[in-house]
């Protein structure tokens, strides 16, 4: 069941929203960096162990497999955050706080040379990453807004066309739909520009765009009485 926004609609909508964007951050420096691995959106990589599956096709399917693993780690915690921690406020709190320290954490470890970027040391970034993400998806997906999920859009896309007035609807939540999609396709093409030049601070930014997510839910308005 889905739980109330302790913020206002609109202050909810830009919270996820910014958490949207850190994800397009995140899942360039994975795909670009890290070996063609998604860390957020978890369609691609189940997709990448069917194309395993397929003789003489060339895929890490170690890096993958530890994609899915940890994800779900990840959203089993949030999960249990979601359901053991109250009030609404405290427990967005701590898991965007958790969040923020393991972004911040895996950039000092990648920065310092403790972990690279290739080989076996990537799977720990990888795994790492995933249950960052994980976390965030179970954490998004109590408030039980489709299209802010913050790391998946397709059925985003998919409701643009079904609520389309071409396809006979009232292209209701048509502009949040667009703006979740631009949202996530700048945070993309910003984490992409960024990983030319450096890692590490890509992933502090993903960290800090976060923060201020947490913020907002910690000390925006609270709705308005009806």
């Amino acid at each position: 069941m889905p739980v109330e926004s302790p913020v206002s609609a609109r202050a909810t909508v830009l919270a996820l929203g910014l958490l949207t964007f850190a994800t397009g951050v995140v899942d360039a420096v994975s795909v670009l960096v890290l070996g063609h691995v998604f860390v957020a959106n978890m369609t691609g990589n189940v997709i990448f162990l069917g194309f395993w599956l397929a003789p003489r096709t060339v895929v890490d399917v170690t890096a993958a497999l530890v994609a899915v693993v940890s994800f779900v780690v990840g959203a089993i915690i949030g999960g249990r955050l979601a359901r053991h921690i109250e009030p609404v406020r405290r427990w967005l709190a701590i898991s965007l706080t958790a969040e923020v320290v393991l972004l911040i954490a895996l950039s000092l470890l990648g920065g310092a040379g403790v972990l690279e970027y290739r080989d076996n040391d990537k799977l720990w970034l990888i795994g790492g990453l995933a249950v960052t993400f994980g976390i965030q998806n179970a954490t998004a997906r109590r408030f039980g807004i489709q299209e802010l999920s913050t790391t998946v859009l397709t059925s985003t896309i998919s409701g643009l066309g079904f609520d389309s007035r071409l396809a006979g609807g009232t292209g209701e939540r048509e502009k949040l739909r667009y703006g979740v999609l631009v949202t996530m396709l700048a945070g993309a093409a910003l984490g992409a520009g960024l990983t030319r030049y450096a890692v590490a601070p890509v992933l502090v930014l993903a960290a800090a765009v976060i923060a201020a997510g947490a913020l907002i839910f910690t000390f925006g308005p609270a709705p308005a009485a009806e």
